[in-house]
């Protein structure tokens, strides 16, 4: 005879049962007022692995007594959903509708999404998705629009251990020291499904009682949480940005961990970090973006590990050297300016006359070399007549800027003394 998995052979019997996700199914939780009026929904059940999504659609169905009929995206296709619908239209339970959970719904493509919609609006399905990726990144919005999207988190240390105790109820104490016991919890990282994996690795071992040192030889460490090409990857590489942005080095140096620990290629986050060094330090600090640089060098030439030692000590610079996006936001202002004036051409004085046609129409005609004036600047205007002189950089008052703040004031003053005619247009 086939035993089921541990995970299947406790999952919970009510919505009442389900731990870890009072947002949605306690007193005031979106489940629990639905279920409660009697009005099922259409509903994304969004979260990371073993939080609850399939238990939760399952005990959903079963809390409108509605028929329950489930698919996976990996499996099936429109095909599938059409033997459902007619089964659905047959079944006596039409005039409530069938309860349809799809596994891995991100996986449908658009066309496929778009075959759910006529039986969801006219309610023939209560469809119910659930997915560990970003729904709007996926789900296209027909769909998307029909559907609540809820978001499920990972189960925190009081709901792994409501689901130990569930286990110990029915089978006995565990044979683990109270560290060991925290060890299969941190190791489950948030997911209960794992948990029981690790419970269904020890439970028949002899009646010995399993310390830490124990526990790591007979159990394989899970791997960390981490998808490099999914909604985790931009999450975690955003958190490392924003540390890094708000002056953090712990935290940033927490983030680096994680994406490192997790498999993240090193190349990437050493362009993401020479990044940050021209996004958010730019001139306040000049020696950030050849310190980012450095240290991709230095990954590159050492590799792993060694090499990312490099990084992190790029990363700690950052984080503690000061902030300033005054550049980022005078390029984005100049080309958003540049984008609207590409008809406008150089004012003719400082276009170059290799040719006497040129010479003749003027230019180069009253260019001043900066070199030969007094103090090394003429105050010429080197923007379009057309379009006048704007001001881009705003350097802040912190690190480097602050000195260029004092010379940019210098040259400002200097070129309003000399108030050349065609500088009068400005914006």
């Amino acid at each position: 005879m086939k035993t089921p998995p541990l995970a299947e052979e406790l999952r919970p019997q009510s919505l009442s049962e389900v731990v870890g996700q009072d947002h949605l199914l306690g007193e005031h939780g979106l489940i629990a007022t639905t279920v409660k009026a009697n009005k099922p929904l259409s509903i994304v059940l969004w979260g990371p692995p073993g939080c609850g999504k399939t238990s939760i659609a399952r005990l959903y169905a079963q809390a409108f007594n509605l028929r329950f009929v489930s698919m996976s995206a990996i499996f099936s296709g429109v095909a599938d959903l059409k033997k459902i619908v007619k089964e659905a239209q047959d079944h006596p339970l039409l005039s409530r509708g069938t309860m349809l959970f799809v596994d891995e719904i991100h996986r449908f493509n658009k066309a496929q999404q778009d075959a759910f919609l006529p039986f969801v609006e006219n309610g023939t399905l209560i469809l119910i998705g659930a997915t560990a990726e970003n729904p709007s990144f996926y789900l296209n919005g027909a769909l998307l629009s029909r559907l609540r999207v809820l978001p499920l988190y990972p189960l925190d240390a009081s709901s792994l251990e409501v689901l130990v105790q569930r286990y110990e109820k029915k089978s006995g104490p565990l044979p683990l020291t109270p560290q060991a016991r925290e060890m299969i919890a941190l190791w489950s990282q948030g997911d209960g499904r794992y948990l029981y994996n690790l419970i269904e690795n020890i439970r028949h071992i002899s009646n010995e009682t399993l310390d830490v040192e124990r526990l790591k030889q007979i159990l394989q460490k899970r791997s960390p949480l981490f998808d490099r090409a999914g909604d985790q990857h931009y999450n975690l590489i955003s958190a490392l940005h924003k540390s890094v942005r708000g002056s953090d080095p712990d935290a940033a140096l927490y983030w680096l961990s994680r994406m490192l620990e997790g498999g993240e290629e090193p190349l990437f986050l050493a362009r993401r970090i020479i990044r940050m060094a021209v996004e958010d330090i730019g001139l306040s600090d000049p020696h950030a973006l050849p310190l980012a640089m450095a240290a991709r060098d230095a990954y590159e030439m050492l590799g792993s590990p060694e090499g990312e030692l490099a990084l992190a000590e790029a990363v700690v610079y950052l984080a503690l050297a000061p902030k300033s996006n005054a550049l980022y936001t005078a390029l984005g202002k100049a080309r958003e300016d540049a984008a609207k004036t590409t008809q406008y051409s150089p004012p003719e004085h400082i276009l170059n006359a290799p040719t006497k046609l040129m010479k003749n129409l003027g230019y180069g005609k009253g260019y001043r070399y900066d070199h030969e004036e007094e103090e090394g600047f003429s105050g010429q205007n080197y923007f379009p007549k057309e379009f006048g002189r704007h001001s881009y950089y705003h350097p802040v008052e912190r690190g480097f800027e602050r000195e260029l703040k004092k010379r940019l004031d210098y040259f400002k003053n200097k070129r309003n003394k000399i108030a050349l005619p065609h500088d009068n247009k400005t914006g």
